[in-house]
Formats: C-alpha cells, sequence, structure tokens
C-alpha cells in the first residue's frame, strides 16, 4: 500500500539516493554530480511551511518524493514555488509519481501559493501529459539551454496558476 506523508531528516538517505539516480542516468535533472546526504539534509532544512517536502512510501521504504521550492531569493516572487519529483527507478510508471505531483500541486494551493512552475526536460512527454491533465500550461520552451549526455537540451516551462 502506498502512503504519501512529510519528509522527516530520516529521510535524507532515501531521497539523496532517488535523486543521485536521477543525477547520473536521466535528464530530470540538470545536476551533474551527485549530492551527498550532508548536502541533501541542508537542501532539505532549506524547505519551510510554504515549501513542503513529502516521500512516496511503500513497506517502510521511502520510494518517490517530491518538492516545492523557492523558484527565486528575491522575494517578489514569494507567492511562486517550483515544482519537483523523482521516483526510485523500480517504481517508474506505476502511478508514484502522478500521486506525488498530485499532492504537492494540492499542497501548493492550500499554503496560499499562487503560481507552481516546472522545468521539464524535451523528451519526457509523460510529465508534460500528467502536468497538463493537472491543470499546468506550457508557457513556453527555452531552447538548448542544458547540455546533458553530451546534448543540449530543450527545457518546457509549465505553470499552473491558482485562481
Amino acid at each position: 500500500m502506498l502512503q504519501i506523508r512529510p519528509a522527516t531528516e530520516f529521510d535524507i538517505s532515501a531521497i539523496t539516493e532517488i535523486y543521485n539516480d536521477a543525477i547520473l542516468n536521466t535528464t530530470a535533472t540538470f545536476d551533474t554530480e551527485v549530492k551527498t546526504v550532508e548536502e541533501r539534509l541542508i537542501w532539505f532544512r532549506n524547505h519551510d511551511t510554504n515549501h513542503p517536502v513529502i516521500v512516496a512510501e511503500m513497506k517502510g521504504d521511502v520510494i518517490g518524493w517530491a518538492s516545492l521550492s523557492k523558484w527565486s531569493d528575491r522575494c517578489a516572487y514569494d507567492s511562486t514555488a517550483e515544482v519537483s519529483v523523482y521516483v526510485h527507478a523500480d517504481f517508474r510508471d506505476k502511478g508514484v509519481g502522478k500521486r506525488l505531483m498530485e499532492l504537492i500541486t494540492v499542497e501548493g494551493k492550500e499554503r496560499g501559493l499562487h503560481s507552481l512552475i516546472s522545468r521539464i526536460t524535451e523528451g519526457n512527454e509523460k510529465s508534460i501529459y500528467l502536468h497538463e491533465r493537472l491543470g499546468f500550461a506550457n508557457v513556453g520552451t527555452l531552447k538548448e539551454v542544458g547540455k546533458k549526455f553530451g546534448k543540449l537540451l530543450d527545457v518546457h516551462m509549465l505553470q499552473i496558476v491558482f485562481e
């Protein structure tokens, strides 16, 4: 049974493992250097009430996570957050990412954020489709802004604005 709950510092090792796999094997993130548990702990502690981190757990194991992070350090952007969702490789395409995305979107709205933004690398049509099903709109494409695995890649910007 899949359970989703707020993340704690005890989850940082699993969050780091899942994220590092994405760094090494996917274009879901443009980070290219693996992160230490200590680095991810600092990242986690930089989240606040309006910027939660949640985890998906199955049989006591963290198999995915999602977060809302500050879009910018400039205070004029305080009502906007960036969405991140990562799922352990063994549990992708099983609905875990969908459930995390649904819940983190609701969290953003309930916490009074006005806008959520996602950056999705070209070729990740499943993620674009999922975002659009949840009400996100494609607001533009940044051409060849990141290079990973020897290839310059476009990034699609998707956004939802809460009424």
